[in-house]
């Protein structure tokens, strides 16, 4: 999320602060030169994101096997149904990304990743919070996930965001290696 700056003689700081939605958005408006971004619905065929979901393929085939890695490929990222969001820093260069596939009874969240140099920023954050708006607004009233069972990262990122653990969904079976997660969007 871009915050703009008060501007000299314009709107008293406490009206900055209104508008921010809680302690974390301000803390990370403080830190907004290492964390200032925006974030938009762009196409994953960009050299740059291509870049960025081969990033994250090299980093989860190291932490799953293939019997238990459900990644969208990139055919399925550029359907219609699909939401692709990338992150893009101060300077303009990718540094996340993720996705929700649209389906009539949920979204399910696909391909979330932030660079390393880029976590702790609350990018993830911000990106699940853009999503879930653009999906809200097309009529997704629940977002679902399967993730790693050690991308602990991730998991503290969802829950923080309000996932909570769930079964297996859609066309999901049980799997120990796998982390079933949901969340409810409310307006």
């Amino acid at each position: 999320m871009v915050i703009d700056e008060p501007t000299p003689g314009g709107p008293p700081v406490e009206s900055l602060v209104d508008r921010l939605d809680s302690w974390k958005d301000i803390a990370s408006y403080m830190k907004r030169d290492v964390y200032e971004m925006h974030i938009a619905l762009e196409s994953p065929e960009q050299p740059e994101v291509r870049t960025l979901i081969e990033e994250l393929d090299a980093y989860s085939n190291q932490l799953s096997p293939p019997e238990s890695r459900h990644q969208a490929d990139l055919a399925t990222l550029t359907k219609p149904n699909v939401l692709f969001a990338v992150a893009r820093g101060a300077s303009g260069r990718a540094i996340g990304c993720a996705a929700v596939v649209l389906f009539p009874e949920f979204g399910e969240l696909k391909r979330m990743y932030v660079l390393p140099s880029a976590r702790g920023q609350g990018a993830g954050s911000a990106i699940l919070k853009y999503l879930e708006t653009e999906a809200w607004l097309r009529g997704c009233r629940k977002l679902m996930l399967e993730t790693g069972d050690q991308h602990h990262l991730a998991h503290r990122t969802y829950r923080a965001n309000g996932f909570r653990q769930r079964g297996p969904f859609g066309s999901y079976s049980p799997d120990p290696l796998s982390v079933f997660m949901e969340k409810e969007i409310v307006d």
